[in-house]
């Protein structure tokens, strides 16, 4: 194991922002994309859509399956595992966060609930395939070296992301009906969380950067989610703190250093509230395998 999780950009196959690559049965190398990396994390968001064939991956230590006509994205910063990739034809898009649309983003990056691979109708993977199909064809230097010709390909990138967060959103649609105040700021707080939560570990300190009260987050965020605004910051550093233990060595003591805690006790104490079990118990039973 290493001292941190292996995090990859686009650099490596891409001298622009993106890139759009076919995967198809009859390339033999089409497994790289997925079964090469190990255990890491990316820089930048994954859009992918299966038309066929059988996908295993890890998540986060979820194992998630895909077959048929399926579409599934990842985040930046999830760690994540290629499985299996198996007579796999489709269409992988990789995306750094700055191209991608906010209207996209906050169906993600604000999402209360967890992003998992969706079936999807033909018709709507012949809608995505389409689109992608344009993008790849446009995806040349000619096109690219103008103003012009990258508008058409910020065009498609975006048919096709807004794509999947029409059908995500589709999927799993709010508790709370409309944009109302309410659903709004629990949106607010949610991608506050994910960006602050190593230097932010109170409720108060999340309703003052929103310039509302404690009381009025913890009312809003309860009525949007069932939990309170706490157990969302606590969701976030468990997330974090189980991939340190798991896919690197740093001790307890400077996992609890890297999450924001001078005082690595309390972080074992409270990761063992949280999660029942040690942060030791933990590394013990989930050490990394790849």
């Amino acid at each position: 194991m290493k001292q941190t999780i292996p995090t990859y950009d686009l650099t490596g196959i891409s001298d622009h922002r993106f890139h759009i690559k076919r995967m198809d049965k009859s390339i033999q190398h089409a497994e790289d994309l997925l079964l090469d990396k190990g255990i890491h994390r990316d820089s930048h968001y994954i859009f992918t859509c299966l038309e066929d064939g059988h996908v295993k991956m890890m998540v986060d230590f979820k194992t998630f399956e895909a077959q048929g006509s399926t579409i599934f994205c990842l985040l930046p910063g999830q760690v994540h595992q290629g499985l299996l990739m198996k007579d796999v034809s489709g269409w992988f898009v990789a995306i750094k966060a700055e191209l991608v649309p906010d209207t996209v983003r906050s169906v993600f990056e604000e999402s209360l609930a967890e992003i998992q691979p969706i079936s999807i109708d033909k018709n709507q993977i012949k809608k995505l395939s389409t689109t992608a199909n344009a993008l790849h064809a446009s995806y040349n230097d000619e096109m690219l070296s103008t103003r012009e010709g990258f508008l058409v390909i910020q065009s498609l990138l975006n048919a096709f992301v807004g794509m999947f967060a029409f059908i995500y959103t589709q999927e799993n649609k709010p508790e709370i009906s409309g944009e109302s105040r309410a659903l709004q700021l629990s949106r607010a707080f949610r991608i506050l969380v994910r960006k602050e939560f190593k230097t932010m570990k109170s409720p108060s300190e999340y309703a003052e950067r929103l310039h509302i009260t404690r009381g009025y987050l913890t009312e809003i965020i309860r009525e949007a989610t069932g939990k309170p605004a706490q157990y969302w910051i606590h969701q976030e550093i468990l997330t974090e703190s189980k991939r340190l233990l798991a896919f690197t060595n740093l001790s307890v003591k400077e996992v609890a250093y890297e999450l924001g805690y001078t005082d690595h006790a309390y972080f074992s104490r409270l990761f063992s509230k949280l999660e029942d079990q040690s942060p030791s118990e933990f590394r013990n039973q989930n050490k990394n395998k790849g």
